[in-house]
């Protein structure tokens, strides 16, 4: 038996030590292994042969949309898909990006934070993926209406920053516009000590002391200003400050907004309206003034951009039908009716609400890159009798209007196929099928000659007169053969 000493392991056990961990560890696979590994896991869904409307201004008939991992991989016709993948064959069918609601109450079934009280299995949320909405803005946290799950909920936090400026408190418009030009001043301050910093390292950066923070933050773009406002005064004012001070304001209301467009698209602003809203002009007053219908458009056609939101952000199934979140398209369409493009109307459920949510990279349109929301309606999307038939959040079906309780009832798709041939509007006159032939009756046999059966005669006809032939007409008697 070989017996080592002490001092000749030693050495080696020197050497072990100074091995480092990672290299103990076991080895990496290699790049083919983990390849097969990243495309086992990867999650693949192709809408196959729908209207795609892209929201940039694009429609493609009888398209494609692959998604893959939650983002759209390609748009296009006659895509390849691994054999994995979940195919949905959608002709006759529409494709639009998921609706944002800028305002919510209940969608998520907690009343805290995104992150922690969130119901993934509530009524409310069914209600609103039903109606088109994938995304909604719930208190101060942007989330994503991920049915089902719990993952890949919460967004973003703090978009918005809520001010008010209103000649009927005139405090409150002194100590906001003393906020302003305290932020105003920092910034000029911070901006001349970053030029300055470069050719002396010992300067000290300035201090925030007596700088709102929200105010600030206004100004630097890191978040938008929000103000709730109807009156036609208020709103010239919020615009000029916004012009002073360098900003964009976002107003929710907007009531009297198309009296003042003008001011308001100078401005550069953003208006969250309700296109239903009717309220009567002041009559003590001589000046244009209430609500109008035309809002949207006016608004529109002076550069403002409109996002929509129903009078109650909550779903509701009493009193008024048609006035809670799941109704969005329906406001969007009376606005339509008051002159907004059909294309802006629907900008106004989807692009103009990301853009100011500041998630209009990932949200808004359908675009190569972008985050899979998307809804697959049977008609029109501002017209009321349509129907979300799926809805996609993160390219993972949540809404199959035909597997849930509520709506499946109503117009079911049609068995063995997934759309008509010929895609028909909701609302348009139905198709009328021809009537079912009848079955032409068959003529009466004729006696065949010499077949010796007499003629049978009618009882209704009067006999033929004597030493006539019979036939003769009503004009006169026949000639006498005498003559």
């Amino acid at each position: 038996m070989i017996k080592l000493k002490l001092k000749t392991l030693a050495p080696l056990a020197l050497l072990l030590a100074a091995v480092p961990a990672a290299a103990l560890q076991p080895l990496p696979l290699l790049d083919d292994e983990a390849t097969e590994a990243e495309e086992e896991d990867e999650h693949w869904v192709l809408l196959k042969g729908g209207d795609v409307y892209t929201g940039t201004g694009a429609l493609l008939r009888k398209a494609d949309v692959l998604c893959r991992d939650g983002k759209i991989a390609e748009i296009g016709y006659d895509l390849y898909a691994p054999e994995e993948a979940e195919v949905m064959e959608i002709s006759g069918y529409r494709v639009y990006p998921g609706l944002v609601a800028l305002e919510s109450r209940g969608l998520f079934g907690g009343s805290g934070s995104l992150k922690d009280s969130v119901d993934p299995f509530n009524e409310s949320m069914t209600y609103a993926v039903a109606s088109g909405i994938t995304t909604a803005v719930n208190g101060s946290e942007i989330g994503k209406l991920n049915r089902g799950r719990l993952e890949d909920v919460l967004v973003k936090r703090g978009t918005f920053v809520g001010l008010s400026y209103s000649i009927s408190n005139p405090s409150g418009r002194g100590s906001l516009r003393d906020k302003l030009e305290a932020a105003a001043a920092y910034l000029r301050t911070y901006r001349e000590w970053q030029v300055q910093v470069r050719s002396n390292k010992d300067l000290k950066e300035p201090k925030k002391s007596g700088v709102d923070s929200n105010v600030l933050a206004v100004l630097e773009g890191k978040a938008r200003a929000l103000f709730s406002s109807d009156d036609q005064q208020d709103l010239v004012g919020i615009a000029r400050l916004a012009q002073e001070y360098g900003f964009r304001p976002v107003i929710k209301g907007c009531r009297e907004g198309w009296i003042v467009a003008d001011e308001l698209g100078r401005a550069g602003a953003f208006a969250i309206i309700e296109a239903r809203d009717r309220r009567s002009k002041n009559e003590a007053l001589v000046r244009p003034g209430g609500s109008s219908i035309e809002n949207a458009a006016i608004l529109h056609q002076h550069g403002v951009q409109v996002a929509v939101l129903p009078g109650s952000t909550g779903i509701s199934l009493g009193g008024i039908v048609g006035r809670d979140i799941m109704h969005m398209p329906t406001e969007a369409a009376f606005a339509v009716r008051g002159g907004l493009p059909e294309d802006a109307a629907i900008a106004s459920m989807t692009t103009i609400p990301a853009r100011l949510l500041g998630l209009g990279h990932r949200l808004g349109t359908i675009e190569e890159g972008k985050d899979a929301d998307l809804i697959v309606t049977d008609g029109d999307l501002l017209h009321y009798r349509t129907f979300v038939q799926w809805a996609l959040v993160g390219g993972r079906v949540v809404y199959d209007k035909e597997a849930e309780l509520y709506f499946a009832h109503i117009r079911p798709r049609p068995d063995g196929e997934l759309a008509p041939e010929s895609p028909v509007d909701p609302g348009e006159d139905d198709v009328v099928e021809p009537p079912a032939e009848e079955p032409e009756e068959e003529p009466a046999e004729e006696p065949s000659e010499g077949s010796g059966d007499a003629p049978t005669e009618d009882p209704t006809e009067p006999p033929p007169a004597e030493g006539g032939s019979g036939e003769g007409t009503e004009e006169g008697p026949a000639d006498d053969p005498a003559d």
